[in-house]
């Protein structure tokens, strides 16, 4: 085995971690995303848009 095949591997091997995070992270953004929506169809409101509106007033 060469000097190459190890810095190859660690190169694919970082490159499959950051991939991989990448994907769990939008994957995951995308479903706090779901789960704001169905809890605004509820009525539920986010409080920084309730304090944001009251300094208007």
């Amino acid at each position: 085995m060469t000097h190459a095949f190890y810095v190859i591997g660690s190169y694919l091997l970082t490159a499959g971690i950051c991939l991989g995070l990448t994907v769990w992270i939008y994957l995951d953004g995308r479903a706090r995303q779901n789960e704001l929506k169905a809890l605004e169809t509820q009525g539920i409101r986010r409080r920084s848009t309730a304090s944001s509106q009251d300094t208007k007033a």
